[in-house]
């Protein structure tokens, strides 16, 4: 299962365990089992403070283990064999348990041993999915820091009856005491402020006590965190305000287009960027959402950047990396449905929609390319295109026509998603015959593009009619001190290695205007 390659790099992480572990094994007589049997014992070959135990709890999933640190309440669970996405998640949990200490602020980690309470947590994930390990990861963080939170991480594809029972249609889809809690992509802050009612008034009161920066960066995607390198790299004060770092590349699942680097995936890329700004005196402000942009009054005075929680911070520079989301239809029903049939990642939750009839919206390149992954998948692929070409590449056209279990309906307006518990069908209006038709179908998967996050910059900086935020070739804005970079404005391709070169630009253009531009009083005074 292990290839020798692989069994070494093991080996030579299993170096950095503190405390002896055990591997509890919950195994029935299943091909599954048998491949789980055989993963733990190969993991405690490769070292003497590993040993497998044999579980005897009737009443625990089979298939599943527990990682436990021996004589300690430090433990962490998986109803699967962690391999694929989730193998990362199986060696940081190893280590973890085994007291290697986590990449965790002092201040996050103590938040989580404080938390009271009894937290039974259960997530359920698809290896496939590249943003399941990051809500895995994070709440095996916490179990391991707190014994009052316990984890167990499943596998869908291996208990298909208990995903359908409770209605489970994207992943990762966390349940905490049999309740469901959320959905998506999580990280250790988004759910501690869950948990605990008061964590945005202290985020708030710890935001407003820092001192004015000189380059504040809005987004940690690709532009930003190059932003925030160039910016510390100077010697000057940086910080970065960020809903979650990495955007929209935490989505990506295979980059094969960046400049010396052959192939990776999105989520590894934004784990090196994240460890590469942290690396400078960089203050990341993660899991906030900004409100308002309020430009200074007088040159060289201080910009505010105020926060939904309603923090204000301020700075003498502002870069606006704040990327794009999801293009919705914005028709009945999407929203309603949205992770009960609608969803917008055919990697993520293709898996759970196996042997069932889905839609999928958009005719260009990420729409075709997500109904011939799809097409492998599930029973029947529908792919509904609003013009009256496919925009797609023809090899990508070629493909999906050649496969039997797919349809194309061009000249198509979707106009409701509808369902009871869950979706059920698609109604759509056929543009040339203006008649309008269903579709019995479980799953809409959106692939209609994406816009920019800049709604809350109208009437501030100047925009383009799709909300572009308008930029010069240095990466400035109609507002002195305010810059922009990535996605987010009116540059002509969206390319991660171009976002990455507009957000240096920015953030030297930055420097440039902090050199010949005096500070004004305010923020002398600041």
């Amino acid at each position: 299962m292990l290839d020798q390659e692989l069994q070494a790099q093991i080996k030579a992480y299993f170096e950095k365990l503190v405390h002896p572990i055990e591997l509890i094994g919950n195994l029935d007589d299943g091909s599954s089992s048998a491949e789980l049997r055989d993963l733990l014992n190969t993991l405690a070959s490769l070292s003497n403070k590993v040993t497998v135990v044999e579980g005897n709890d009737p009443a625990a999933r089979k298939p599943s283990f527990t990682i436990r640190r021996a004589g300690g309440e430090e433990q962490v669970s998986f109803a699967a064999i962690p391999l694929g996405h989730e193998f990362t998640s199986l060696v940081l949990a190893l280590l973890q348990v085994g007291g290697h200490p986590a990449r965790i602020s002092d201040e996050v980690a103590d938040h989580v041993r404080s938390l009271d309470g009894d937290f039974k947590f259960e997530t359920f994930m698809s290896l496939q999915c590249q943003s399941c390990p990051d809500t895995v990861q994070a709440l095996n963080l916490m179990s391991v820091l707190n014994p009052k939170i316990q984890h167990i991480a499943i596998d869908g594809a291996l208990f298909q009856d208990e995903v359908k029972q409770r209605e489970v249609m994207a992943v990762p889809t966390v349940f905490l005491n049999g309740e469901f809690f959320e959905t998506g992509r999580l990280s250790v802050d988004e759910i501690v402020a869950k948990l605990d009612t008061n964590a945005g008034a202290r985020a708030k009161d710890q935001i407003n006590a820092k001192e004015p920066f000189e380059v504040l960066i809005v987004g940690g995607g690709p532009a930003g965190a190059a932003a925030a390198i160039y910016s510390a790299r100077k010697g000057i004060r940086t910080g970065i305000i960020s809903e979650r770092f990495g955007g929209q590349v935490l989505d990506t699942m295979s980059i094969e287009n960046f400049v010396s680097v052959e192939y990776t995936e999105g989520p590894k890329l934004v784990a090196n960027m994240e460890q590469h700004v942290r690396q400078y005196e960089v203050d990341i402000m993660n899991s906030q959402r900004v409100a308002k942009l309020i430009p200074a009054t007088v040159e060289g005075g201080l910009h505010t950047v105020e926060l939904e929680n309603g923090a204000m911070v301020k700075s003498r520079t502002v870069i606006l990396s704040t990327g794009a989301s999801w293009r919705t239809m914005n028709v009945p029903g999407e929203n309603e449905f949205r992770n009960k049939g609608v969803t917008f990642c055919p990697h993520c939750d293709g898996p759970l929609f196996k042997g069932k009839k889905i839609a999928v919206i958009g005719g260009g390149n990420s729409g075709i390319e997500a109904a011939i992954d799809l097409a492998g998948i599930v029973d029947h692929v529908t792919v509904l295109e609003f013009a009256d070409t496919l925009r797609a590449d023809e090899v990508l056209q070629r493909k999906l026509n050649s496969m039997p279990n797919t349809k194309v309906i061009k000249s198509a307006a979707t106009s409701e998603v509808f369902g009871d518990q869950k979706v059920q069908g698609l109604r759509y209006t056929d543009r040339t015959s203006n008649e309008t038709h269903e579709l019995d179908i479980e799953g809409v998967f959106v692939q209609i593009g994406l816009v920019p996050n800049t709604k809350f910059l109208k009437d501030v900086v100047d925009l383009t009619q799709t909300g572009e935020i308008m930029i010069d070739s240095h990466g400035r804005t109609n507002i002195p001190g305010v810059l922009a970079a990535g996605d987010c404005t009116n540059v002509a391709y969206k390319q991660i290695i171009i976002a990455m070169g507009a957000g240096s630009t920015a953030a030297l253009s930055a420097f440039d205007y902090l050199i010949r531009t005096p500070a004004a009083e305010e923020s002398k005074a600041a």
